[in-house]
């Protein structure tokens, strides 16, 4: 009996860690997200004032999004300006996101542009 009992509350213990734990499920609905844009003209080298015949958007993620989007897309580039043992720098298109250990409470960013004029993706960010 004293087996039966034990064995009854390590399962509960096992399945009660399983479902207390959150649910990442996929349920279809938009999430929040942290980030930042930039309107802008000419190219973000030499960007300005946005104009009537010159609108782009710069826009940055950090957070979980940005950590998502980072492991999305692989693998690291190695010879990308700026990367080093601290900033890791993955791109793919016009999306380009790093992981920068010592920063501790936004390690991940992610950019991508929007040309606003064409609605095609461009860069959103530049070494």
């Amino acid at each position: 009996m004293r087996h039966i009992t034990k064995g009854f509350l390590a399962g509960a213990l096992i399945f009660g860690f399983a479902f207390a734990a959150p649910q990442n499920t996929w349920d279809g609905t938009y999430s929040a997200f942290s980030g930042y844009f930039l309107l802008y003209s000419n190219d973000l080298a030499e960007k300005a004032p946005p104009t009537k015949a010159d609108r782009r958007a710069s826009f940055a993620v950090q957070g979980a999004i940005a950590k998502t989007l980072f492991e999305s897309i692989g693998p690291d580039q190695k010879d990308a300006c700026g990367a080093s043992t601290d900033l890791r720098i993955r791109s793919r298109g016009d999306l380009s996101c790093t992981h920068y250990k010592p920063d501790k409470k936004n390690p991940y960013t992610c950019h991508f542009g929007l040309d606003l004029k064409t609605g095609k993706s461009i860069a959103g960010s530049i070494c």
